[in-house]
């Protein structure tokens, strides 16, 4: 770093103090979830700044010999100080430490030399609260410069400006008004942690679900790739053997079957194109797999059941062959259910219901109330993901609080996976 900008950073640095510690603007208290507690503490607050008039009036107007106006006033405007600074602490800060510095200087020449000087006892635990309320809201580097000068106008008080010796409170003052400080920037720097932690937590959390969302986008995308492609290969294959099976065809139906073939072949490469960058290429991934249908749902529940969950599978209406992409999203939404149940209910029941009827296919998964409280999880997106896959085919996905505390999952999809 160069001079320049040192000396750039350093005008920088001054300028935004300055623009702290001169300002008139408003800075209610950081409640955060204690907000309830607030009345409280202003309550606390306007009792405690009454009952030191009380003290402080007797003592300028008689010990400090101010006289019963000036110093009532005084004593009246330390004691508003400390109230101002639960809402307006910049303001109240320089309030409090000009009329401390009024104070000291008015009654310097007739204060009596047993007196505590420049600060009353509870002249200086009011200028204490007053640093702490301030403590709280402003930057420690901001902190720190008003609680120098405080010190700073008490020593010019004390030391500078005193015509004979007093039983000066300055040495306790800075301990006392150093302690008030610490501990409000030690607040500050809990409270901002505290705000940081949770907004890191949310942006986290943000990024996980979206991430899961594309992951799900990606995976449905790869499986759909698999089944047209499966479906325009046959067709390709088909126009191409289908001029073979006629003896001596014509040549227009040779140009028709050649045309089907060639807009199969082109519109599978356009699909592989378009689809086949979301397919993983990661050696270890299942693209080369065949995808699974319903008649592997028992082998899905006995590795459920591998896991020592209670579950049960019911087949109703007459198992059939069902279009491939039809096939694939009932198997993938038992898939998420069961998993949802498992994660979500520890101990639960779990009744899996595969419903083959004249026109639709039903897959409906239902647990019972968790036997034992579940782990911390953050939410993620599979009820999203199956109501996509059905939405995709035309079905539709409902979920259901049971009374007892369990949960159902219900999809209904089209038995031709056409859309809706």
């Amino acid at each position: 770093m160069t001079a320049t900008d040192t000396l750039r950073s350093a005008r920088h640095g001054l300028r935004r103090l300055g623009t702290e510690l001169f300002t008139a603007r408003a800075d209610p208290l950081p409640w955060g979830s204690l907000r309830s507690f607030g009345w409280v503490v202003h309550l606390l607050t306007l009792a405690f700044a009454w009952y030191a008039l009380n003290e402080n009036v007797p003592e300028l107007v008689d010990v400090y010999r101010l006289g019963v106006t000036a110093g009532t006033t005084l004593a009246i405007l330390q004691s508003v100080a400390v109230v101002l600074a639960l809402r307006w602490p910049v303001p109240a800060w320089w309030l409090a430490t000009a009329t401390t510095a009024v104070t000291a200087l008015a009654g310097e020449a007739y204060v009596e030399v047993s007196a505590a000087y420049p600060w009353t006892a509870y002249g200086m635990v009011l200028q204490a609260i007053g640093l702490f309320l301030l403590a709280l809201r402003l930057r420690p580097v901001a902190s720190i410069t008003a609680y120098l000068v405080t010190s700073g106008v008490g020593a010019t008080c004390a030391v500078l400006l005193a015509t004979r010796p007093h039983r000066t409170t300055f040495d306790l003052a800075v301990i006392v008004l150093a302690v008030a400080t610490v501990l409000g920037i030690a607040f500050r720097t809990s409270r901002v942690a505290r705000a940081e932690l949770t907004r890191q937590q949310i942006l986290t959390a943000t990024e996980r679900a979206r991430r899961e969302l594309a992951d799900e986008r990606a995976r449905i995308a790869r499986e759909l790739h698999d089944v047209v492609a499966h479906h325009m290969s046959v067709i390709s294959i088909q126009a191409q053997v289908a001029v073979h099976l006629v003896p001596d065809p014509p040549q227009q139906l040779r140009d028709n079957l050649a045309g089907i073939r060639a807009n199969a072949v082109d519109a599978l490469t356009e699909l592989r194109r378009v689809l086949g960058v979301l397919r993983s290429e990661r050696p270890d991934d299942d693209r080369h797999r065949p995808q699974p249908t319903l008649d592997r749902i028992p082998e899905l529940v006995d590795n459920v059941r591998g896991t020592g969950a209670a579950i049960t599978l019911e087949i109703r209406g007459e198992p059939r062959v069902l279009s491939p992409g039809v096939e694939l999203s009932a198997y993938r939404i038992a898939q998420e259910a069961l998993s949802n149940a498992l994660r979500h209910a520890p101990g639960t029941r779990i009744t899996l219901l595969l419903d083959y009827r004249p026109d639709t296919v039903a897959v409906e998964v239902d647990n019972t109330a968790p036997a034992e409280p579940a782990a911390p999880n953050p939410g993620g997106l599979g009820l999203a993901g199956m109501r996509e896959r059905a939405a995709m085919l035309g079905g539709e996905v409902t979920t259901l609080t049971r009374p007892d505390g369990g949960y159902r999952v219900t999809a209904v999809l089209p038995a031709t996976g056409g859309a809706a």
